[in-house]
């Protein structure tokens, strides 16, 4: 059997983005993998069921491991070092469940791919936190992720039966994913004009309806400063049977004249105003129209993995890379011979932080089609 490859879980971001990239790869080229040094850029090094809203890396792991009929050694929490052995990659139901507050968004990430390489259909049912910080709010992978890597021929349905929040978690995502052949390369390059600005403002248990409406309204006035001309709707709403614990938050969306989508998202905490939350979110969508890219800043190191794994050259126009992106780059290049380059966009609409990602992806073929 072969050596399994060396990944040090140190490098660049040092955190959960090394071991989803990692795993996924690991599990869709079926070659073993030993990560090292896991999270030690992290204030608590080691894999852990986090009780905050942080990745569930061994939920993931243990997730991918699943999927693959793979074993997995050193997965318990506080480990720094795992190694992941792949088996055949099995369509059917899966579950993942932390059973705290961790992001099923990060849950997704880390599993969509390998379940693109089954011999079938795949059902993921995720658990955790819906809405949680420091990951992709689920309203934010249904609404800007799900419709731009579809483009690479993904096809997945996601079925929100429950939202979650910290500290509790409980909720519950059902994806529901169709394998392909093969990936097709995506090419997004005109930004176009934003012709559409919406949201969505919540609160959920026991907060009152009122901060819905404090943060929509806070956001709203923040976008016409800068965008006059757009009718700008954003939903208020008060969560109650759908929605296990306490929480609030916004998240708006853009979209372009060419099909691009953008995302500003803020999550409430104790002790912080609503219309902080609003102006957050509102500022984090403002800042990724400005450097006039297609994707935006959370968006850009979710597509690296498909882009390498395509068939063809994939380019996408972006603002600042990221150190998330820069970081999915490396372990992409790492373990598959994919060949990312970034450069300078150097045509009239781009500013000085308008960059163009582009990937010669290996054409990874589904053994089951």
């Amino acid at each position: 059997m072969a050596a399994a490859v060396e990944m040090d879980g140190s490098i660049m971001e040092g955190g959960g983005q090394i071991l989803r990239v990692t795993a996924a790869l690991s599990c869709i080229n079926g070659a073993s993998i030993r990560i090292h040094k896991i999270r030690a850029g992290r204030s608590t090094p080691g894999l852990r069921r986090l009780f905050l809203s942080l990745p569930q890396h061994l939920s993931g792991l243990e997730l991918v491991r699943d999927i693959c009929c793979g074993n997995l050694e050193g997965g318990t929490v506080g480990s720094t070092e795992v190694t992941l052995t792949p088996g055949k990659i099995k369509a059917g139901k899966h579950t993942a469940d932390p059973q705290t507050a961790g992001s099923v968004g990060l849950l997704l990430q880390v599993s969509l791919p390998c379940a693109l390489y089954a011999d079938g259909p795949s059902e993921l049912c995720l658990k955790g936190g819906t809405n949680a910080d420091m990951a992709p709010q689920i309203d934010y992978t249904i609404k800007v992720f799900k419709p731009i890597v579809e483009k690479f021929g993904v096809h997945f349905d996601c079925d929100l039966r429950m939202r979650g929040y910290y500290p509790k978690g409980g909720g519950e995502v059902v994806a529901k994913v169709n394998p392909v052949s093969e990936l097709s390369p995506v090419t997004m390059t005109e930004r176009g004009t934003i012709t559409k600005i919406y949201g969505r403002s919540f609160v959920a248990g026991v907060l009152p309806y009122k901060l819905a409406k404090d943060m929509a309204t806070t956001a709203t006035r923040v976008i016409r400063r800068e965008i006059k001309d757009l009718y700008i709707n954003i939903q208020t709403l008060q969560e109650k049977d759908m929605a296990c614990g306490s929480g609030n938050g916004i998240i708006i969306i853009a979209e372009s004249s060419t099909g691009c989508i953008f995302a500003g998202s803020a999550l409430g905490k104790k002790g912080v105003y609503a219309d902080k939350v609003g102006f957050e979110a509102a500022e984090m969508l403002l800042r990724n129209i400005r450097h006039n890219g297609c994707v935006d800043e959370f968006l850009q190191d979710q597509l690296i993995l498909f882009m390498a794994l395509a068939n063809g050259t994939s380019r996408i126009r972006t603002g600042p890379v990221t150190q998330h992106t820069q970081t999915a780059i490396h372990v992409a290049e790492q373990l598959t011979q994919a060949k990312f380059t970034v450069t300078k966009a150097e045509d009239e609409n781009a500013s000085n932080d308008t960059y163009i990602i582009e990937c010669q992806g290996v054409g990874v073929t589904n053994p089951h089609f």
